[in-house]
């Protein structure tokens, strides 16, 4: 007696699939009167890239992290943009 839903695999053999050139074409035109028109991968969803890509991790002494952040927290911006503009200011000091 055979084990329930057991399968004899001696009977099966395997095929090659269809290589003929016009199989992807075929395929393509199926595809589309049933409504499946893209082939190529979509767009990357989700968040767009920020301009800001580069990240600095600054060690400062605890005085100084606690004046930067009360003055980032003033003007309403981040930390970082206070740092580009400190960038900016030694940057014209040295006449780079």
């Amino acid at each position: 007696m055979t084990e329930p839903y057991a399968i004899d695999i001696r009977g099966l053999r395997r095929r090659p699939k269809e290589e003929a050139p016009d199989t992807a074409s075929r395929v393509d035109e199926v595809g589309e009167t049933l409504g499946f028109v893209e082939r190529e991968p979509q767009k990357r969803r989700g968040r767009p890239k920020s301009p800001r890509t580069g990240q600095v991790h600054a060690r400062v002494l605890p005085g100084y992290s606690e004046e930067i952040a009360a003055e980032a927290r003033r003007r309403g911006v981040q930390q970082g943009v206070l740092i580009e503009e400190a960038w900016l200011l030694y940057k014209q000091d040295k006449g780079v």
